[in-house]
C-alpha cells in the first residue's frame, strides 16, 4: 500500500536539510574581546606601575605581544624568537653567557631578564641605549648578532598571515600591520610580566618565617656597612638593590674591574660622558637564583662568586661612592655571612612567574 506524503512535507524537509548544511559549513564564530578591554595586572606589594598613557595594557594587545614574543618569524632565518634568549623557566633570561643569534653568532653581553619592566623608567639595556621599552623591543630584531632581520620584512611576513591580521585588528583596530604596532604589542606583553610572589613576599605578608641563616642574610642585605662596629655592620646591598623590586633603576660602576680592566665602557658608549665609564644598569635581584650567569658579561657562574666579588670590589675612577668606604679591606664577611646572603637571595625566587601560563608559549598546546 502506498502512503501519500503531502507536498508541503517535502518542502519542509528540504528547508531543514539546507539550513543544517549551511550551518555546518559556516566558519566558527569566535567571541572577541573588545579592543579596549583592560588587562589587569596583579602586582602584589610592588608600587603601582607607571604604564605609558599611549599604550595602556589591553587583553588583546598583551595577547598579540605574547604571540610576537614567541614567534620565530621575527628573525631572518625564522629560527629565533625573543623567547629563545629570554626563557620563562629562567625568569626570562638566558643561561648562556652570551646568547646565540642567527648563524650561531654570539652577542656581546648577557641577556637581561624580562620581568617587572613596568617598574623600569630609566631607559633599557645594560647601557640604556633604548629610551622606551617599545624601542628596545625592535632592536634585537635588527641586530646582526641576534635576529638579523629588517622591520620591513617582519611586517611583510606578519601581514601574510590571516591570524596575525585578525589579531592586530583586535588589538589596534586595523589589519594594516606596521612596526609601530609591533613595538607597542611587544611592550604591552613585557609590561604584563610581573614577579611578586616569592618566599620573601610571603614573609612580608606574615605568611612564612625565614630560617636562621636566611634571617642573617636579610640583616646583612639591608644593613649599612659600618667598619667602626663590625658586629653590627651589614653588607649594604640595599643601597643599589633597594625597594620592593630590589633595584634602583640607575647605572652604576660596581667595582668588577679596576681602571685598566674596564674594556666595555657601558653607559659611556651612549652618553659619551667620561663619568659614565664602566657603568651598567642595576638589575632587579628578584629571581636571581634562576638567572646565572651574572653581571653584564656573565663572568660569574654562581651567587657565591657574586658575593665574593662584593666582599672586596676593585677601585676605579667611576666606582660608585658607596663602595669607597669599604676599601681597601672590603666587607670582611665570614664564610657563614657569605652563605647567609646567598640563602636570602634565594628567597627572592618566584615560582609563580616561571609557571604562569599567561606568560608561556601560546603556540604550544
Amino acid at each position: 500500500m502506498k502512503i501519500k506524503v503531502p507536498f508541503y512535507f517535502f518542502i519542509l524537509t528540504t528547508l531543514v536539510i539546507i539550513f543544517h548544511s549551511c550551518k555546518k559549513n559556516e566558519p566558527q564564530v569566535i567571541t572577541e574581546t573588545p579592543p579596549d578591554a583592560p588587562y589587569v595586572l596583579n602586582f602584589g606589594n610592588l608600587p603601582v606601575p607607571l604604564i605609558a598613557s599611549d599604550n595602556q595594557l589591553t587583553r588583546e594587545g598583551v595577547k598579540l605581544g605574547r604571540m610576537l614574543f614567541y614567534d620565530k618569524i621575527l628573525s631572518s632565518n625564522n629560527m629565533i624568537s625573543c623567547a629563545s634568549c629570554h626563557l620563562q623557566k629562567h625568569a626570562f633570561s638566558d643561561t648562556a653567557r652570551f646568547s646565540s643569534g642567527v648563524g650561531g653568532l654570539k652577542g656581546k653581553r648577557n641577556a637581561m631578564s624580562v620581568f617587572n619592566m613596568a617598574w623600569n623608567t630609566n631607559h633599557f639595556f645594560w647601557d640604556g641605549r633604548a629610551n622606551l621599552l617599545r624601542h628596545q623591543s625592535l632592536m634585537p630584531i635588527q641586530d646582526p648578532l641576534e635576529m638579523k632581520e629588517t622591520l620591513d620584512n617582519v611586517v611583510k611576513k606578519l601581514q601574510s598571515h590571516f591570524y596575525y591580521r585578525i589579531q592586530f585588528k583586535r588589538a589596534f583596530g586595523t589589519e594594516i600591520i606596521n612596526e609601530t604596532f609591533v613595538s607597542l604589542a611587544l611592550e604591552q606583553f613585557m609590561n604584563s610580566i610581573v614577579s611578586a610572589n616569592s618566599k620573601y613576599d610571603d614573609y612580608l605578608a606574615g605568611k612564612v618565617t625565614l630560617s636562621e641563616v636566611e634571617e642573617r642574610g636579610r640583616f646583612l642585605f639591608f644593613t649599612e656597612y659600618n667598619p667602626a662596629f663590625p658586629s653590627n655592620s651589614g653588607a649594604d646591598c640595599q643601597h643599589c638593590h633597594g625597594g620592593n623590586n630590589f633595584e634602583n633603576d640607575k647605572y652604576m660602576n660596581n667595582g668588577i674591574d679596576n681602571e685598566m680592566g674596564i674594556t666595555d665602557f657601558g653607559r659611556q658608549l651612549v652618553t659619551n660622558a667620561a663619568s659614565d665609564k664602566g657603568k651598567f644598569k642595576v638589575p632587579s635581584l628578584r629571581n636571581i637564583a634562576l638567572t646565572a650567569p651574572y653581571m653584564h658579561d656573565g663572568r660569574f657562574k654562581t651567587l657565591e662568586e657574586v658575593v665574593d666579588h662584593y666582599n672586596l670590589v676593585k677601585s676605579s675612577t667611576t666606582l660608585d661612592g658607596s663602595f669607597e668606604q669599604q676599601l681597601p679591606n672590603g666587607l670582611q664577611l665570614s664564610d657563614y655571612d657569605k652563605q647567609a646572603l646567598v640563602e636570602f637571595l634565594k628567597t627572592l625566587t618566584d615560582p609563580v612567574l616561571i609557571s604562569n601560563p599567561e606568560y608561556s608559549n601560546p603556540f604550544i598546546n
